[in-house]
């Protein structure tokens, strides 16, 4: 059976006699949050997913086995947003000229492409 994160956070919680409010003090979160998570409007970072399966006694594997790949996607992005922030100039442009060598929509035109 394929489940939502939300749908496993809620199965795990109670099939170990939690509620709500003792996962949330358990993870120092609000009852709130837990409910969101359940029900899909928040995700879980990964921390909290660690510090979740530990507590339920399941892998984090299992646990975050099937995140959206919507979710995986952007934080991907964001992390590499992230690491270009703090990049130099000399940096950013090293690492353009490699982009441009693996895109291959980018083959072949030239490297004075204009600056905005």
């Amino acid at each position: 059976m394929d489940e939502n994160l939300g749908a496993k956070v809620k199965k795990l919680r109670i099939e170990n006699g939690l509620t709500q409010e003792e996962v949330a003090k358990a993870l120092d979160v609000t009852p709130g949050y837990i409910s969101n998570v359940e029900n899909g409007r928040n995700l879980m970072t990964l921390r909290m997913l660690a510090y979740y399966a530990e507590l339920t006694d399941v892998s984090l594997d299992y646990l975050a086995g099937n995140v959206d790949a919507a979710y995986q996607k952007t934080a991907l992005d964001n992390e590499i947003m992230q690491l270009v922030s703090r990049m130099d100039n000399a940096q950013k442009e090293k690492l353009i000229g490699t982009l441009r060598l693996w895109l291959p929509d980018n083959k072949g035109k030239s490297k004075g492409a204009k600056k905005k």
